[in-house]
């Protein structure tokens, strides 16, 4: 395995990992906390578009990731169902 590292930004801020790293490893090298959280499943980690991506997703060197909250739909979901059928 090589040890050079790559750039990668997570919320705006640069942080370097090894090559071949995941975007959980680069969401770690930035705030442990924020990592546990994705790992728990109560954070997503986005693309620059915004678009949900695993956290298992290779990173390349410029790579930008952000942290958003889980959103809960069930609950919405819940509310809908509870209409009555015209």
């Amino acid at each position: 395995m090589s040890n050079r590292t790559i750039r990668v930004f997570v919320n705006g801020v640069g942080v370097d990992v090894r090559a071949g790293a995941t975007a959980l490893d680069a969401v770690q090298a930035w705030n442990s906390q924020s990592a546990s959280e994705v790992a728990a499943g109560t954070r997503l980690i986005t693309d620059s578009r915004g678009l949900p991506i695993d956290s298992a997703t290779p990173m390349s060197a410029g790579s930008i990731l952000r942290l958003i909250a889980k959103r809960d739909r069930d609950g919405a979901q819940g509310a809908e169902s509870d209409q009555p059928d015209a």
